[in-house]
Formats: structure tokens, C-alpha cells, sequence
């Protein structure tokens, strides 16, 4: 009753500001601001379109499933729902993946590659993953539905339900979504997604807990200080490109899963300087690709125990930390665009 409409509002001004952008695309170019108007009221229109989208889609395939006798696909309720819903949302996100690629220039360049429905076929995965710039939760989903076959089963924060897809489409698969002042009560519901997850799921969690800026790293440092953390806070100074990350939903995880599902860590960079609306702007069109890495720990291999998960844990985010300031452009060795794999 709420969002809807506010999704539709969102959709007529983009149209305005699409038609104010072609009117005023000689000045703009004049003024060597390449289209950014019109990049991003385009691409604003194309999201207001996707999401109301996927939400009548939904809202028809519940209509179609009051019905058992009706051409859905066999299987309870819950899990036409929920196969339903993982479909449309694969469909929605590649749609803005393909869009951003054409409005923004958006390049992602992963290394080693995703290997496809072998990684559905494996076990169970718990994904931790890096958060930095705009959209690479989105990406990171569309890259699990669509190029590995994998359902996700993601934590996020609770005020993404204000966007009505997000809110009907992610309400119907397994999912927690974390309030903003009570994330210790998320650890329970988190540790449920691990128990129950099975062949070709992936519950994904980032454990940093919002996107990296230098001032939440300053701060969580100084959390961590003050809460008499000083080792997690001298490993946190030394990390220069990410920031701490939070324990309680990985360890969660990790001991409703142990021996049952592999780990695997992402690490990216490309999109970490767009920590502001400013810098949005100005970063657009895109002249750099998101260069992203993986590396993948057998469930024999993952940790046991809180203490034994709190080290793994800091370990593996100072890998991430190294790969991403491997990635920097030095004078003498070229582009991250040149080194995109390191770090296996």
C-alpha cells in the first residue's frame, strides 16, 4: 500500500527526468558531463519497471497457486512460491545487469571463472563476501542464479523490504532480514539457514555488515578499542581496504553447518571509490571493470568452534585485504585491469 505507489512515483519522475536529460544532452555535453543525466533517470525508470514487474508477477503466480488443479509446477505451495520466486528474480537481475552494462558501462571480471552448474551440484555453501559500492550484493545474487545455478539464501538489512519486489520476491525464500539496532537477535535465524541448507543453496552473508568507507572503518576500530578488542583492533588497522568483520552470524553459521557445507570467500574491488551519492555521479560512465576472486574451503577444512572461527575468520579477511590492495594501479606494473587475478 505503501512502497507500490512509491515505486510508480519513483517511475513518472525518472520519465520526466529522461525527457529533461534529452533536452538538455547539448549543454550537458558541452559541459563534458558525458549523459550522466540521462545514464542514471534511464537507468531509474528501468529499476521502477523491473520491480513493479516482479512485483505482478508474483502477486499473478500466487493467484494461479490458490488453485492446485491449475499448469503451475507440482510440489506444496511454499515451494512453488519459492521456486517461482527464485526464477522471476533471476530474470529481474540479469535485466539490470544487462542495463547497467549498457547505461553505465558496467564490466565485472571474476577470476578463476564461476564453473557453472558444477558448483550447484557440490555441497551446500556458506558465501562471505566483501561489501563495498553500490549494487554488488545485487550482483553477486544475479551471479549465483544465473551463471552457478545456486539458490541464495541472503541476510540482509531490514530496510531493503521498503523496495516491495525485494519484499515479496526474497519474503518467500529462505531469508533473514536483520534489523538495525538488534543484529545479536539475527544470530538464531541465521543459524537456521545454515541447519536446514542442502545441495545447490547457498545462504550469503556479508560479514563486514554494511559498505566499506574510511570513516565506518575509522569507527569500527575505534568500537573495537573501546570494547577492549585491541587485537581485532590492531588487525583491523592493518587492513587498509576493508572493515572488521562482525562475528556473531558467520560463527552462527559455521556451527549449524559444521561438516556439512563448504565455505567460500569473495573478495572484489572497482566499484569501493562510490561510497557517496557525489562519488556515484562523477564515477559514471565506468572506466574500470569490478574485478572479483573466490576461493573456496572444504567443509573438513572450515572451523570449529567460536575461538577456531573468530581466527579463520580474521585470517580470511586479511586475504581479502591483501588481494584488493594487490589490485591497485602501480606506475611501473600497470592496471588492475592487467592483474585482476591475483590472489586465486
Amino acid at each position: 500500500m505503501v512502497s507500490v505507489p512509491l515505486v510508480v512515483a519513483v517511475g513518472s519522475i525518472a520519465v520526466v527526468a529522461v525527457l529533461v536529460a534529452l533536452v538538455t544532452a547539448p549543454v550537458t555535453a558541452a559541459a563534458g558531463r558525458p549523459w550522466r543525466l540521462l545514464r542514471f533517470s534511464a537507468f531509474l525508470l528501468l529499476y521502477a519497471c523491473v520491480d513493479l514487474a516482479g512485483v505482478a508477477a508474483a502477486g499473478w503466480f500466487w493467484v494461479c497457486c490458490l488453485w492446485p488443479g491449475t499448469t503451475v509446477a507440482g510440489g506444496s505451495r511454499r515451494e512453488r512460491l519459492e521456486a517461482h520466486s527464485y526464477a522471476v528474480l533471476a530474470r529481474l537481475l540479469d535485466r539490470l545487469y544487462r542495463g547497467a552494462q549498457r547505461v553505465f558501462g558496467l564490466r565485472v571480471q571474476v577470476c578463476p571463472p564461476i564453473p557453472g552448474p558444477q558448483l550447484a551440484a557440490a555441497a551446500p555453501l556458506l558465501l562471505f563476501a566483501r561489501h563495498a559500492g553500490p549494487g554488488d550484493s545485487f550482483l553477486l545474487v544475479r551471479a549465483l542464479l544465473c551463471e552457478a545455478g545456486v539458490r541464495p539464501q541472503v541476510v540482509l538489512k531490514r530496510f531493503l523490504r521498503w523496495d516491495p519486489c525485494i519484499d515479496v520476491l526474497i519474503g518467500r525464500t529462505p531469508h533473514v532480514f536483520v534489523p538495525p539496532h538488534a543484529r545479536e537477535h539475527a544470530a538464531d535465524a541465521i543459524a537456521a539457514l545454515g541447519a536446514a541448507l542442502g545441495p545447490g543453496q547457498a545462504v550469503v552473508l556479508f560479514p563486514e555488515g554494511g559498505n566499506f568507507t574510511r570513516r565506518r572503518r575509522a569507527r569500527a576500530i575505534s568500537w573495537l578499542s573501546s570494547h577492549g578488542e585491541r587485537r581485532r583492533a590492531a588487525r583491523a588497522r592493518r587492513r587498509r581496504h576493508v572493515l572488521p568483520p562482525r562475528l556473531d552470524g558467520p560463527q552462527a553459521l559455521l556451527e549449524a553447518a559444521a561438516g556439512r557445507a563448504d565455505v567460500v570467500i569473495v573478495a572484489h574491488t572497482g566499484l569501493d571509490t562510490m561510497n557517496s551519492a557525489a562519488a556515484v555521479w562523477r564515477g559514471v560512465p565506468l572506466r574500470a571493470p569490478m574485478t572479483a576472486t573466490w576461493w573456496r574451503v572444504p567443509a573438513a577444512r572450515a572451523p570449529v568452534g567460536a575461538e577456531a572461527a573468530e581466527e579463520w575468520l580474521e585470517q580470511q579477511w586479511s586475504r581479502v585485504d591483501g588481494w584488493i590492495g594487490a589490485q591497485a594501479p602501480r606506475p611501473d606494473t600497470g592496471s588492475a585491469i592487467e592483474r585482476h587475478g591475483a590472489g586465486g
